[in-house]
């Protein structure tokens, strides 16, 4: 989880630690709202993994299978967290990224419990502006039903809502822990070749 030790300046800690705390602050709501409010009032980060969402339906509906197609939406929007998370620690030996990244992959579990809930309901608004109820194209109601779990809508759904909670608690203190060795090794404020990027 944290990769070898390197030089570390103020202005670049200082960044980083802005950065924890606005997630840190951002998040905190997704602990305390219930799940169905979630759905009714998505926030702005619901935007970002939208767009990895219609492009997972793009990208899976490649392949002509319907279920897969269905699917990709919510693998594309859980994927990309996961590619970042592995370019920032392996590649860029990164923790803190890589611990922000694992953030959004959290997060990305949160936003999709909603929709799983809403497999029986389908109250909530799809792209395109109409409810499940209205239209064709719910996601969640298209795989539990081909599951044979429509029926399990909710418990998964509030599984799902937890295990992202606990991905999101356990990636900042993985970013806090990090920024706590970094505090450790912090030098002069004139950056050199061998500092960390923010």
């Amino acid at each position: 989880f944290f990769p070898e030790e390197r030089p570390v300046v103020w202005w670049a800690w200082g960044g980083r630690a802005i950065v924890f705390a606005v997630v840190a602050v951002y998040g905190w709501s997704f602990f305390r709202t219930p799940i169905r409010d979630l759905g009714d009032d998505p926030r702005f980060i619901h935007n970002v993994h939208l767009v990895f969402h219609e492009a997972g339906h793009a990208i899976f509906g490649v392949f002509g299978n319907e279920f897969l197609q269905f699917a990709g939406g919510t693998l594309g929007q859980l994927l990309m967290p996961v590619v970042l998370l592995v370019a920032f620690r392996w590649k860029n030996r990164d923790a803190f990224g890589a611990a922000l990244a694992a953030w959004m992959l959290g997060q990305s579990l949160v936003d999709c419990a909603p929709y799983i809930n809403d497999a029986r309901t389908l109250g909530l608004t799809l792209v395109g502006g109409h409810t499940g109820q209205e239209v064709e194209g719910h996601d969640w109601e298209y795989l539990l039903t081909h599951l044979n779990l429509l029926h399990k809508d909710v418990f998964i759904a509030h599984y799902v809502l937890l295990a992202g909670r606990w991905v999101m608690a356990l990636s900042l203190l993985w970013a806090a822990l990090e920024l706590g060795r970094q505090f450790q090794r912090l030098g002069g404020g004139a950056a050199s070749g061998g500092c960390d990027r923010l």
